[in-house]
């Protein structure tokens, strides 16, 4: 059946196996009662037969049962080889209760005695109905085999990289209480991102939800945190988390020892986005009124998932600056980065033994 939205095709593509053409032309006069009219090609013998078949695909197949140079029940396994989707009706003068029995066990859809010529329509419009149907539901068992294979590919990926995250952070924490509340906030993180996305159907999710779903946990006074708006950016699910993830550690940090463990300490998130035919994001997350900040001696995990989320994930680059002012971090990647098909391998490259042994 052809690819469309409507419950019946445009011009239905009938081929008719038909060597008398006085038959043939009385069978076209039914046909052409159907709305819209059928697109009619007529093969005459097996040869025609053939190439038809090979030509083209076809809505319905009609074909007389007894024919010159090979009979209907060949006719019909050929159809089923080449054209298995398609209904196939015998339209003949003579067919037997044992052949009528034959021909739906190989198969066929229906058959018309060429005496009741006026039951065609009725019949091929049934046929084609059928097929449509059958069609939509191999579509939608398609769509949901699709669903679940992808399902089952980001949960391959989300448990690889839950299970790096609760390895590092357990190797980067000195106490149980700081492990505790190191890999809570990266899983919530992870789970805040994963519902903004379930929203959304897991299509895209827009960067200043994401900002905002993310440090909403960590700030009672709103103010603390401004967000400049930019331009609209909308991220797909792997962005979209990588991001998430980002945005968390840079607020755990900036809770720890950044602005926000002061009380006159402030936030400032930022982006724009590059015109052109690459598009770029570039975000800018600027700490403020915070304690002095020095560039520490060695790195640790939260740094380095910064750096390999936005470098592996995003295909970008993470810098952080510590200025008198406080942390600047600044991110810059392609707005449209690899497909699904690539999941894999940025995600092998985030496993825990990529991972730098460092300490939080």
């Amino acid at each position: 059946m052809p690819k469309t939205n409507q419950r019946r095709p445009v011009s239905p593509r009938v081929l008719l196996l038909e060597d008398s053409s006085l038959d043939a032309e009385l069978i076209r006069e039914h046909l052409e009662q159907l709305q819209p009219q059928p697109d009619i090609r007529r093969a005459v013998n097996k040869a025609d037969y053939v190439t038809a078949l090979s030509d083209g695909e076809f809505d319905v197949i009609l074909a007389d049962f007894s024919l010159p140079d090979f009979d209907g029940m060949t006719a019909l396994d050929m159809a089923r080889e080449k054209l298995p989707q398609t209904p196939f009706i015998f339209v003949s003068g003579v067919l037997g209760e044992e052949a009528a029995i034959e021909s739906f066990r190989r198969g066929a859809t229906d058959y018309i005695l060429k005496q009741r010529l006026i039951r065609l329509p009725a019949a091929v419009e049934r046929a084609l109905a059928e097929a449509f149907e059958k069609a939509e539901r191999r579509r939608s068992d398609q769509h949901r085999e699709l669903l679940v294979r992808e399902l089952s590919h980001r949960v391959k990926n989300t448990m690889a990289m839950v299970m790096s995250i609760v390895r590092r952070t357990a190797k980067n924490s000195a106490t149980v209480d700081e492990y505790v509340e190191n890999l809570m906030g990266r899983l919530r993180a992870m789970a805040d991102a994963h519902a903004l996305l379930f929203e959304t159907n897991w299509r895209e999710a827009r960067l200043e939800d994401v900002i905002q779903r993310t440090v909403a946990a960590y700030v009672r006074r709103v103010e603390r945190i401004e967000i400049k708006p930019g331009p609209r950016i909308d991220l797909d699910p792997k962005a979209a988390l990588a991001i998430s993830m980002v945005i968390n550690e840079l607020a755990t940090n900036a809770i720890k020892y950044g602005s926000l463990s002061c009380d006159d300490g402030k936030v400032c998130v930022s982006w724009s986005k590059s015109t052109g035919e690459n598009e770029t994001v570039r975000l800018i997350w600027r700490e403020a009124g915070g304690p002095p900040v020095h560039e520490p001696e060695t790195t640790g995990f939260g740094t380095t998932l910064i750096q390999r989320m936005i470098g592996y994930e995003l295909l970008g680059e993470a810098k952080l600056a510590y200025g008198r002012d406080g942390l600047t971090c600044e991110i810059a990647f392609p707005l449209h980065v690899a497909d699904d098909a690539d999941d894999q391998n940025h995600s092998a490259n985030f496993a825990p033994d990529r991972l730098e042994n460092v300490r939080h």
